[in-house]
């Protein structure tokens, strides 16, 4: 916690947009189904968070960082919008019940690539079959992080046919300010309780 936490307290976040991805928009444009409930893990300053509580959805947003999650209630509050705020590990915490939707764009690189078969289970655990998660795969093209570099073979391994439905599509490419780019998908749960293959 306190790398991340001294990251926002220093305000030395150039991963941070200043606001909501153009991919959630686009994705809020073509999914009529709001009013459902959806997880933001490692949402930082939380602006897709605000954006999905415009939209009527039941956010839940989770972060490491209690400074980053203050500022996300300033804007909610700015917003006239409210979402429930979890500080905890992401690899640790356990919601009560399982959720509609989650939107994946800054917590899997954030994390050390030995982690990541761990989050996948978390997010496989989150969500309700058919559930959809949402992911932007972030793009480095180079070594060491974080960010790290969320290469799309190694996310096909990472998110494997026996648990995920992926699209027939390819993932679109969406720039970063901070000169990177992300590859954005929708993943769907299956509904087996089929384990990883990297368990």
């Amino acid at each position: 916690m306190d790398h991340w936490e001294e990251k926002y307290q220093a305000n030395t976040i150039p991963w941070d947009r200043g606001g909501a991805s153009p991919a959630l928009r686009r994705w809020l444009d073509s999914d009529a189904s709001a009013h459902r409930r959806i997880l933001v893990p490692g949402c930082g300053r939380g602006h897709e968070v605000v954006e999905l509580a415009r939209h009527g959805f039941l956010v839940t947003a989770l972060d490491i960082a209690p400074t980053a999650l203050k500022l996300l209630e300033t804007e909610l509050v700015a917003s006239g919008v409210t979402a429930t705020l979890v500080c905890a590990d992401a690899l640790l915490w356990h919601p009560d019940t399982a959720f509609d939707a989650i939107y994946e764009q800054t917590c899997l690189c954030a994390l050390q690539p030995e982690l990541w078969p761990a989050y996948e289970r978390q997010l496989f655990d989150w969500l309700k079959p058919s559930g959809h998660l949402y992911a932007l795969f972030m793009q480095t093209g180079r070594e060491g992080g974080p960010p790290f570099h969320c290469e799309l073979a190694d996310m096909r391994d990472l998110f494997p046919p026996s648990r995920w439905t992926w699209p027939d599509s390819e993932p679109e490419r969406e720039s970063h300010p901070n000169g990177l780019f992300e590859l954005a998908t929708v993943l769907v749960r299956r509904q087996s309780q089929v384990p990883p293959p990297h368990s």
